[in-house]
């Protein structure tokens, strides 16, 4: 029996596959995902999760009784091993096959692993799943002192939640700044500064080259130059990388993950794709890029769900992502990676501020601490092609919301 089929229980796939259904799409449904829980929220898994502020209950998207109603079938625990796009079916690791109409492919990514001597032993940890989580979460409860491998979202929240937890915390970060690839020069020495005001220390442009084990456990990481920092607990967090194997096994075109054109389709008609594991043509960064987020992810879902019905409306969708350290949330809109010029709506004293990313006098992108109304009118602006100029936008003054109701951009 013939349907859609949708590999991951992702954010991108539940969206696909419930967008589908909740769109018309009449035929069997079946979600297929290696993890045995029901599909489950991640950035928590970070934060009030580490903190036992939440339970793994309370992650839970949507209960069984959801996806039933729905006539969604979900295989938990299962785990596809190939994709035939010819015969239009799948095979999974325990021997049962099945065959597609539809294909969803939203298998995420997965943490980078990182390649220095002794990186296998005990209480070197990663942070990707519900059980990664709760096993860093008990080790935590054990650990007095923690190095962080990895300066970006997943290493400066940990940090934070271990801080907050009581412990010892150093973080190491092998570039210049924290958050180097994600957010403004001003942002990353903001975010330095809260963190070593916490309690963490931070070790920027230095490398990890080894870690030393006694006993088959990690006791010291070894930077270059030889330095060792004792630890109990070692927690990398350098990046992802995208589960594209099986697109690409099956002769998807993929580049950093599977490519897919504006609807979430491969080069395969039948086969779409969606969520961290794909590269896309994105107008915002003008240029082909693979985002990792909860709303990229729920976005392009719902797009590869209507496309399943023939509605071709397609991801148009402007990127955003939020990170809570300490006591602040970040938030960001846009890509404002090729940044020309920058200016400061706010008070960076105060903790609650904004800042505006130019490139070639065009608003690109907004980052904003403790300041969500900013990040509400940014993204309209943005989404819109509308630009205050750089003198309007440091104003606090000036009411950027009568830009879109003038419809117009005032660019330099």
């Amino acid at each position: 029996m013939s349907g859609l089929v949708v590999i991951g229980a992702s954010y991108a796939g539940i969206e696909a596959a419930l967008t589908a259904r909740d769109a018309g799409y009449a035929e069997p449904v079946t979600v297929v995902a290696d993890e045995t829980s029901l599909p489950y929220q991640r950035p928590p898994l970070s934060k009030e999760f580490l903190l036992d502020q939440v339970s793994a209950e309370r992650l839970i998207l949507r209960e069984e009784a959801v996806f039933a109603s729905k006539r969604i079938e979900l295989l938990l625990g299962r785990r596809v091993v190939a994709i035939d796009r010819h015969a239009a079916r799948v095979a999974l690791a325990d021997g049962a096959v099945l065959d597609f109409d539809r294909l969803v492919i939203a298998t995420g990514s997965r943490a980078r692993r990182i390649a220095v001597r002794g990186a296998e032993l005990d209480a070197v940890c990663y942070l990707r799943s519900v059980g990664d989580a709760a096993d860093l979460k008990a080790r935590l409860g054990r650990a007095s002192e923690i190095v962080i491998v990895g300066g970006g979202f997943i290493g400066l929240e940990v940090a934070s939640s271990a801080a907050k937890l009581g412990k010892r915390v150093t973080v190491i970060e092998a570039a210049s700044r924290l958050l180097e690839r994600a957010a403004s020069p001003v942002v990353s020495r903001f975010l330095l500064d809260i963190h070593t005001r916490a309690g963490v220390a931070v070790k920027l442009g230095t490398s990890v080259s080894a870690m030393v084990g006694d006993g088959g456990r990690v006791v010291a990481v070894e930077l270059d130059g030889g330095v060792r920092l004792g630890t109990d607990l070692v927690v990398v967090g350098i990046g992802g990388i995208p589960n594209h194997e099986l697109a690409a096994a099956a002769g998807l075109g993929c580049a950093n993950g599977i490519v897919v054109d504006q609807n979430g389709r491969t080069a395969r008609k039948s086969i779409y794709a969606a969520g961290d594991c794909t590269t896309h043509f994105n107008r915002f960064a003008e240029d082909w890029i693979r985002l990792e987020s909860v709303q990229h992810a729920q976005d392009q879902g719902r797009t590869v769900g209507l496309a399943i019905v023939e509605n071709h409306e397609p991801y148009n969708s402007v990127p955003r992502f939020w990170s809570d350290q300490h006591d602040l949330k970040l938030q960001i809109v846009g890509h404002g990676a090729r940044r020309d010029r920058i200016v400061i709506r706010g008070s960076i004293e105060a903790g609650r501020f904004s800042v505006f990313n130019y490139r070639q006098g065009r608003l690109v992108g907004v980052e904003s601490i403790n300041n969500p109304g900013d990040q509400m009118v940014a993204r309209r602006l943005i989404a819109a092609g509308i630009s205050p100029t750089p003198s309007q936008a440091e104003d606090s003054s000036c009411d950027l919301r009568s830009l879109l109701k003038a419809g117009v951009s005032a660019v330099v």
